[in-house]
């Protein structure tokens, strides 16, 4: 992963957050995910003040809303799960807008809603203010597997070549005159699809040989020893200890 391959998830920003370095919000997005989802669902408000803390890490990163609720999109399926659940789940039932809804499945479309937002919004805010290098080094620094961090690396780097691979077979579909408009275009398609496998395969032939002919021999090199200061890991923690002091009243009021 070069320099040169910025990904479009990243903001480019001089903000206090694009600062602290990446394995400093690798960890405080981890703890304050696993905080939210330690919250019990019936403590509604305490979903709201995570919220709220998300809404200020966003304002001092200078990322606007709109941007990190067009991203929450991703979410879409996960909600049209959730949205089922009331009509579907056993137990008790309450009638609301004149339909039997399960009083069981109410509360767990909540939790999946409230909870998958906050974990996406956290998400999407830490991609926004940290380079994917930058995360691979921090993953680096966290002594994640190796193995799982190349891994990592080569999707993101090999994900933008094969969609690219792709867009060029689409391409020259088109300029043959080929329209997928029916279930009697499927087969072209899967043709494309395999295709699109074998040349994928074959590719990542080559990018092994390449590697192994330049001295590789199952592990990359940690080209960043930067250490984090106790002021940046201080800075980081206030947002997952924060929402743990929220959760820890949401589990006694």
């Amino acid at each position: 992963m070069g320099a040169g391959h910025a990904h479009r998830l990243y903001r480019p920003g001089t903000s206090p957050v694009h600062a602290l370095p990446p394995h400093c919000k690798l960890a405080a997005t981890f703890g304050f995910v696993l905080v939210v989802v330690s919250t019990p669902r019936e403590a509604v408000w305490a979903f709201g003040l995570y919220a709220l803390l998300l809404a200020g890490v966003a304002a001092v990163a200078r990322i606007p809303a709109g941007l990190v609720l067009r991203r929450l999109l991703i979410e879409v399926p996960f909600v049209a799960f959730a949205v089922l659940m009331p009509f579907v789940a056993q137990g008790e039932r309450v009638e609301v807008l004149g339909m039997s809804l399960s009083v069981s499945g109410l509360w767990g479309a909540w939790n999946v809603l409230a909870k998958g937002t906050l974990g996406v919004a956290a998400s999407v805010l830490l991609a926004a203010t940290t380079e994917l290098r930058a995360l691979l080094l921090g993953l680096q620094r966290l002594r994640l597997p190796p193995l799982l961090v190349q891994i990592a690396s080569f999707m993101i780097r090999y994900g933008d070549v094969i969609g690219d691979e792709l867009r060029r077979m689409s391409v020259a579909r088109r300029s043959r005159g080929f329209e997928a408009s029916g279930i009697r275009h499927w087969g072209v398609l899967a043709k494309t699809a395999g295709a699109l496998f074998i040349r994928s395969y074959e590719r990542g032939e080559r990018v092994y040989l390449a590697m192994v002919s330049r001295g590789y021999t199952g592990s990359m090199p940690v080209i960043d020893e930067a250490v984090a200061t106790r002021g940046q890991w201080a800075c980081a923690a206030v947002l997952p200890v924060t929402a743990l002091a929220v959760c820890l009243m949401g589990w006694t009021l």
